[in-house]
């Protein structure tokens, strides 16, 4: 069975995409810990950060390299979290490798990512705002 990431890269379900590149996948997350929070995915279906090739880890991390890159100029910052949690018993929710990207500033009011993640929404996703910054950071040079 498909995994909810799988579906997204498939267009199956809809995604806020920041920007994508060989082997990987860049978009807003639904629930975002601060503006911003964006997943970079592998394209390969697989769990674990040790499942993909050298190659694959490679091109994952040069998208979040790109990622950083485009949230950097948007909010005019050098500064990130950037967290993988690789399985369910490090708090995996989506069983496919997926990184964390947020852009920290000054006040921000977060403070590590451990510290950031209790607090969630279970509300509706506000899909107006993501589509608007994902388009914003699309056109970001």
């Amino acid at each position: 069975m498909a995994t909810l990431f799988e579906n997204i890269i498939n267009g199956e379900v809809p995604s806020h995409r920041v920007a994508s590149g060989e082997g990987w996948y860049a978009f807003l997350d639904i629930f975002p810990r601060r503006e911003g929070h964006t997943l970079v995915i592998p394209t390969a279906p697989v769990q674990r950060l040790s499942d993909l090739s050298r190659d694959e880890r490679h091109r994952l991390m040069d998208g979040v390299s790109t990622v950083q890159d485009l949230l950097a100029k948007r909010f005019q910052t050098t500064d990130f979290t950037v967290c993988l949690h690789d399985g369910p018993l490090a708090g995996q929710e989506v069983p496919h490798v997926h990184v964390h990207v947020l852009p920290r500033t000054e006040g921000d009011g977060g403070g590590t990512l451990m510290s950031m993640w209790p607090r969630t929404s279970t509300g509706t996703p506000d899909h107006i705002a993501l589509a608007a910054l994902a388009s914003s950071l699309q056109d970001v040079v």
